[in-house]
């Protein structure tokens, strides 16, 4: 005689089953029907083969069946919530992908050519400066063009036009990805357009323009590949609190023992990378961007200059970087660019 409960555990199996050979006549995905068939058979076993349960109870030294049913229904849940997970990590990496090869197919097409600068500025909602910034670059310097690319990391403010109307070019993101989605937004359209030096500046006027002439000047003279600058080593007038600062000195230290640096500064972003060896660097991070660029050009053997710069006072608005999770951030993407 079956009991209630046994039916109840048949027509789960049924329906799952059922429920998984229906999502594989419509998507034809082998993972769904695989996973029904695994969760219908289980359910199934528990009436048809309880010998099964007994059986792994008694390796586990476990008597009751609905125990062992329990615990291997939860294992079986944890794999299926890590799947999930994966397939949502995958989901959003497909996406960034889409939205950032959207973004620089529509890219405006420069004159390029080897003697070109292209400046790089990550924007998200900085109406009230990027005029400004855009404005104080020059047009030439050591013979070089220069070309500045905003980036408008889906800015719901007038970010791209003010960019636009004050002579940059102008990429948009629809969905914002962060500092570090952005600048490899802007690392592919100069290299599309054939930029000899790539410079990263920010959008909120902390980094002057003045001072692009000696930013450049090593890659110039060809003694270095990858030219960072150093807030410690030139002027701060950031106001960073203290918190900031002992962070900032902690994971500059740690960049230093982990890969036998030097650097005094690793979260500063007025940067310039030689446009040949770019591509050169697996740029994966979102968001924490600045010791993934340092980790990597160490990696693929980079030469790199550090060089005093001053870093000012945020001409308007506030920084957007994160209140919370910051420091994690940071270590988690220390730790996976180094070990990868």
């Amino acid at each position: 005689m079956i009991s209630p409960t046994q039916v109840l555990f048949l027509g789960a199996a049924l329906s799952v089953l059922l429920w998984g050979l229906e999502r594989y006549r419509t998507r034809f995905v082998k993972t769904d029907l695989f996973i029904a068939v695994v969760v219908s058979s289980g359910l199934a076993a528990f009436v048809v083969a309880p010998g099964i349960f007994y059986t792994v109870g008694g390796l586990l030294n476990i008597q009751k069946r609905f125990v062992v049913a329990s615990l291997i229904a939860n294992v079986v849940f944890i794999v299926l919530f890590m799947y999930v997970i994966n397939r949502i990590r995958d989901l959003r990496g497909d996406l960034t992908r889409l939205n950032r090869q959207l973004s620089v197919a529509q890219a405006p097409q420069a004159d390029g050519g080897v003697k070109q600068i292209s400046v790089v500025i990550p924007a998200y909602n900085e109406a009230d400066t990027i005029g400004s910034v855009v404005r104080s670059l020059p047009e030439q310097t050591h013979g070089y063009d220069v070309e500045p690319i905003v980036v408008c990391d889906g800015s719901a403010d007038d970010t791209a036009h003010q960019a636009r109307t004050n002579g940059a070019m102008v990429v948009k993101h629809h969905v914002n990805q962060g500092q570090g989605g952005a600048l490899k937004t802007g690392f592919e359209v100069a290299i599309e357009n054939d930029a000899a030096i790539v410079v990263t500046m920010d959008a909120d006027g902390q980094h002057p323009a003045e001072e692009l002439e000696t930013l450049i000047e090593p890659i110039v003279q060809d003694r270095a590949d990858y030219v960072m600058g150093s807030r410690y080593l030139g002027v701060d007038q950031s106001g960073n609190g203290t918190v900031r600062e002992a962070g900032i000195q902690f994971f500059t230290r740690a960049i230093n023992v982990l890969t036998k640096s030097s650097i005094t500064d690793c979260t500063n972003g007025y940067r310039a990378i030689r446009g040949t060896m770019l591509e050169d660097l697996t740029l994966t991070e979102e968001r924490f961007s600045a010791p993934e660029l340092i980790i990597e050009a160490r990696k693929q053997g980079l030469r790199i200059e550090e060089i005093p710069v001053t870093i000012e006072e945020r001409d308007a608005g506030e920084s957007k970087k994160p209140q919370l999770g910051y420091a994690f951030g940071l270590s988690r993407t220390i730790l996976m660019t180094w070990i990868r």
